[in-house]
């Protein structure tokens, strides 16, 4: 049903957006929430956390003429409850059909698309190149992308194509001009920026590696080979080659500080090795991959921090809320990154989670093979990014 079709209920029910939702969950408040979408959606993405209660009622039990009391049996009438949906329509009559039999309940607004707009910035304190660094982050996903900024001129790694006019916006505050826009690597889990970013005056960058894989845009940008650099002010972005993820995947070095690694290496992982030639191909990119980390990778002095493209639940923060973590830190705490290349393709290719939602026609959109408009964009990289090798954390083991 749309939300539209949706009969108003007679209680006034209040909405929560979800900015406040996640200002609560950081916090630390115990949240409780009614997930009204269809159990196949719920199970697989919703919103989780320590100090979150996630229960998940499908809305169309609310439609019967009689609401079954033992549908309802684990919804808790002693607290506040949120009710959500996908797009807010049927969390507000769930909402109103509980408040009309004296439940404290709200609903989400926007449901799950408005939580997929969250998009909030941390600077990473940690990075001691010149100018200052962003961390962009997308919870709903785990997406991460960094600004650099440095004397009135800026370049944003890995941009997402929802927040393109963000990034126009977030320059402006700042008092600085976009030059760049550069992309580790055909994405498999959101729609890339890069172009549009392109089209609006910013320079687009994509790897030089990615163009055989059937970029069709590739002479309307700038491709970056091994070792080229891109200058920002007073910083310099050096491109290195990482190959593993994807015969693609594109590391890119700032100011010699920190590794943006796209999705090679994580804080709390490695790449998963199957997304480009599928299961057949998993065990030769997980080899390629090992060899990027063992010689470009770990060969960087310990105290470079690396930043991924996406981050898990199981990631933990840095003490400046960024994603980011030192070489040394990662090589001590994670054993995959000091195995033999043989253990090391066994681990990888031990646990890998399910392969990111309509992942193939993202990445036939990036590549440019596919056409869709913002809606459809937006859509099909609702979910979970699923990016890396294993489903828990390899950081600690």
């Amino acid at each position: 049903m749309n939300a539209e079709d949706f009969p108003t209920p007679d209680a006034d029910v209040e909405s929560v957006t979800p900015e406040t939702l996640k200002s609560r969950i950081d916090d630390g408040e115990s949240v409780t929430i009614l997930d009204a979408r269809m159990s196949g959606d719920y199970e697989e993405w919703h919103i989780d956390g320590e100090n979150v209660e996630s229960i998940n009622v499908p809305y169309f039990h609310f439609l019967e003429d009689e609401l079954d009391a033992d549908i309802i049996a684990d919804v808790p009438d002693d607290r506040e409850v949120t009710v959500l949906c996908a797009k807010g329509g049927a969390s507000e009559y769930v909402a109103g059909t509980l408040a009309d039999r004296g439940y404290d309940v709200h609903h989400l607004e926007d449901g799950m698309n408005g939580w997929a707009r969250i998009y909030e910035t941390v600077e990473v304190t940690d990075y001691d190149g010149a100018g200052t660094l962003l961390q962009y982050q997308r919870p709903s996903s785990g997406c991460l992308g960094y600004l650099v900024y440095d004397d009135g001129e800026a370049a944003i790694i890995d941009p997402l194509r929802a927040f393109a006019d963000r990034y126009f916006d977030d320059a402006d505050e700042l008092g600085v001009d976009l030059k760049y826009a550069l992309d580790t690597h055909i994405h498999a889990d959101h729609i890339s920026g890069v172009r549009d970013l392109d089209a609006a005056g910013v320079e687009g960058v994509i790897p030089a590696a990615a163009v055989d894989r059937g970029v069709t845009y590739a002479e309307d940008l700038t491709t970056a080979e091994d070792g080229d650099t891109f200058e920002v002010g007073n910083v310099t972005i050096e491109t290195v080659a990482t190959p593993g993820h994807t015969t693609g995947m594109t590391s890119y070095l700032i100011d010699e500080s920190l590794l943006a690694t796209g999705d090679g290496l994580f804080i709390e992982s490695v790449a998963r090795p199957d997304l480009e030639e599928g299961d057949e191909g998993a065990p030769d990119a997980a080899r390629m991959l090992y060899e990027s980390l063992q010689e470009r990778v770990l060969t960087l002095p310990d105290d470079t921090l690396i930043g991924g493209a996406h981050f898990s639940d199981a990631a933990e923060p840095a003490s400046d809320g960024s994603y980011t973590a030192p070489i040394g830190q990662l090589v001590e705490e994670m054993d995959a990154l000091s195995m033999d290349e043989d253990d090391f393709v066994e681990t990888i290719l031990a646990d890998m989670p399910p392969r990111p939602a309509n992942y193939e026609d993202i990445i036939a959109t990036n590549l440019g093979q596919n056409t869709v408009d913002d809606e459809e964009a937006f859509t099909l990289e609702l979910g979970p990014n699923n990016c890396a090798a294993s489903q828990e954390s390899l950081a600690g083991d």
